[in-house]
């Protein structure tokens, strides 16, 4: 029996004041009751106040209320079945359970307690122990509810979750790990992976570099890793981790979490490579091109290889450009990329350096010839023909080389370098290439100082005209004249227009100098015209570029108005290429054109190759035979035959025809007894001040 004392007390006195102290020290409640409904009970000890807010009068012999009333109602008839079934089997009962105390709170205790029997029969009688529980009961459910978030944490969170050990085992993993590895459960994983080292880590070492830091710092943060998924496809992860030790400091394993992020790592790579690259045709751009420049410098300087650096700019694309659209020009710099990368190795480059410039960087190089092989190459390959708008077109480059270390120790340099032996390649004309020499730096300054001052002349309008007679064959009467820009600088003198005009033509000034030609020509035949001279046509060129700008025939109409000059007295001169470019829209521009009341005459024909289909149904009114052919016609069969061919076609198709270039007595009798209709050239008259020519009108 719990509350028995020994059969034979040596001293009643003391054992009853022990076993009193031991009573009242107790947390809890000593107790004897009835097995009855109340819980009647005989005997409480004093701590029946601390545990129910009731005194021992209040308690015993249900004076003032029953422990059956202090149990909580929804707990009575538990505790009560708990307890009959131990009576029942005669065993001790252990019971957790509620109580209400006299200030209405709520306490949970735990209640141990046997019933007593006599000579092996049973009393209706308990006597036990009961305790408050309450801060222990709420300690666990606390700890119970930490644990139930933290495993829905493991369980439900997305970032991966692991627990290894530095053997390279997986302890534990949540179900996102799982899944970002491609494994059904944790389970799975854990059973699997056995060697974290080689069949997680792409590079093992990573996972050494992992141990490293993690033995240096006791964490790692942001560690990037590639890891092997179960079906070997490849990811990127990031992982923040931690060591964890025991109390003798011994490492018993890694924690962390592991976040995929591949995704991200391909937008980098794709922020990073469109930093570094062409947008269009995918090349490296200058940015990339700068900085393997210097890598190839310092590897030559190093070793002593020689290296090529090829500056490529396409001939006439802006002409192309213009002409058939962006679209078209687009797809010819994509087309010449490709050509211009199967050309190289995979250790060189080929960069776009804007526009339909392009940069080789040719490195290890065994001599020049091995670069000049290549650079002969580029040149074919470029050439092939291409085909847009049904249409086949054929574009050369000109390139300028130059060499590291001989030429340049620095990127900068280099290219500098390599452009300026790029501009020789096309004064030589062009679809070539030209090695760097030292020379031509001083051509270069030349030319970015000729290009300022062109651009201050066309805001100044710093330029004459001088006019070139048109003469009839057979009359010997001036029925026209040709219109043609001189620039006379106040910094170097008269400039020749075949230094000015390609470098206008190159740069678009071509739009503003052209259209004040067009203004200044028609005002003067009209001023002609009203001081009483014969009016005649004056011819003006137009560029391709002019045409290609679409708004021509406004430009064409706005002058005429502002002039007064009636439009039967301007002559348009072209060139062959306009027929063979966009053939649609340059046949809508000519016939608006002529329908304004303005003439077409083909310049420098038999030079291109247009189409005789084309020269049929263009709104043409004159056909000039270039000088070339009219130079040799007196002493070269081929061009005198050509001659006559032109003549019989513009007679046969109802044209006009003129030569240009005529300088001799033979060639003026040859031209006039084949049918020629029209001449101009030094025989007649050089091109001449408006003075000059006005003394001619009059002769």
């Amino acid at each position: 029996m719990l509350l028995s004392m020994p059969s034979h007390p040596a001293d009643p006195t003391l054992q009853a004041r022990l076993l009193s102290t031991l009573l009242a020290n107790l947390e809890g409640m000593v107790y004897r009751c009835r097995l009855d409904a109340h819980w009647t009970m005989e005997f409480v000890s004093e701590g029946c106040f601390a545990l129910t807010g009731y005194t021992e009068e209040d308690l015993l012999f249900n004076s003032r209320v029953s422990y059956d009333q202090i149990t909580h109602p929804d707990d009575r008839q538990h505790v009560r079945d708990t307890i009959l079934e131990a009576v029942r089997n005669n065993r001790r009962f252990d019971i957790e359970y509620r109580i209400v105390r006299a200030d209405g709170s709520i306490r949970h205790v735990w209640e141990r307690g046997t019933n007593i029997s006599h000579d092996n029969k049973a009393w209706d009688i308990l006597e036990g122990f009961i305790q408050d529980v309450t801060e222990r009961k709420q300690a666990d459910e606390a700890l119970r509810e930490a644990e139930r978030r933290y495993r829905s944490i493991f369980e439900n969170a997305i970032e991966g979750i692991y627990q290894s050990t530095p053997s390279d085992g997986y302890l534990a993993v949540n179900p996102a790990l799982a899944r970002m590895y491609g494994y059904d459960s944790p389970q799975e994983l854990i059973s699997t992976l056995r060697d974290i080292d080689h069949q997680v880590y792409v590079d093992p070492q990573r996972r050494l570099e992992f141990k490293r830091l993690m033995a240096k710092h006791g964490v790692v943060t942001n560690f990037e890793s590639r890891v092997h998924r179960r079906n070997g496809e490849v990811i990127w992860i990031s992982e923040n981790a931690r060591s964890v030790y025991n109390s003798d400091g011994t490492l018993l394993f890694f924690e962390g979490t592991v976040e995929a992020i591949t995704e991200r790592k391909l937008h980098e790579a794709e922020i990073q490579f469109q930093a570094t690259h062409d947008a269009l045709t995918g090349l490296p751009n200058r940015t990339l091109l700068y900085d393997r420049m210097q890598q190839a410098v310092l590897h030559s300087e190093r070793y002593g290889k020689l290296t090529a650096i090829a500056f490529l700019d396409l001939d006439q694309f802006k002409f192309i450009n213009d002409s058939l659209g962006h679209q078209v020009g687009d797809e010819l710099l994509k087309i010449t990329a490709q050509r211009l990368t199967s050309c190289l190795r995979e250790s060189d480059t080929v960069a776009r350096q804007g526009g339909d410039e392009f940069v080789l960087l040719l490195t290890d190089q065994p001599n020049e010839e091995a670069i000049t092989h290549t650079m002969q190459r580029v040149l074919h390959e470029v050439s092939q023909p291409w085909k847009a708008n049904d249409l086949e077109f054929q574009i050369t480059c000109s390139i300028g080389l130059t060499l590291c270390p001989d030429d340049g120790r620095d990127a900068e340099t280099l290219l500098k370098n390599a452009d300026s032996a790029m501009y020789k390649a096309k004064e030589l004309g062009r679809n070539n290439f030209q090695y760097f020499s030292a020379e031509m730096n001083s051509s270069v300054t030349d030319r970015l100082e000729l290009l300022n001052r062109l651009r201050q002349a066309i805001t100044n309008e710093d330029f004459v005209l001088h006019y070139q007679p048109k003469v009839n064959l057979a009359s010997h009467q001036i029925i026209g004249a040709e219109a043609l820009v001189r620039w006379n600088s106040a910094h170097s003198g008269m400039v020749s227009p075949a230094s000015f005009i390609p470098l206008a033509e190159e740069t678009g000034l071509i739009i503003p100098l052209g259209e004040w030609v067009l203004r200044t020509a028609c005002r003067q035949n009209r001023a002609w015209q009203d001081a009483g001279y014969p009016p005649i046509p004056i011819s003006v060129n137009l560029s391709p570029r002019q045409l290609a700008r679409g708004d021509i025939v406004e430009v064409v109409e706005r002058i005429l108005r502002e002039t007064g000059l009636a439009a039967q007295y301007l002559e348009l001169e072209i060139t062959e290429s306009v027929m063979t470019t966009d053939v649609e829209k340059s046949f809508a521009l000519l016939t608006q054109l002529r329908a304004l009341g303005v003439k077409i005459s083909l310049d420098d024909f038999g030079t291109g190759y247009s189409s005789l289909s084309y020269l049929k149904r263009f709104p043409v009114d004159t056909l000039k035979i270039d000088q070339s052919f009219v130079r040799d016609i007196a002493t070269d069969q081929d061009s005198a035959a050509i001659v006559k061919a032109i003549i019989s076609l513009g007679r046969n198709l109802n044209l006009t025809v003129l030569a240009e270039g005529i300088e001799t007595e033979d060639q003026f009798q040859f031209l006039l007894a084949n049918g020629c209709d029209e001449g101009q050239g030094y025989l007649m008259s050089k091109p001449v001040p408006n003075k000059n020519f006005v003394d001619l009108l009059t002769q």
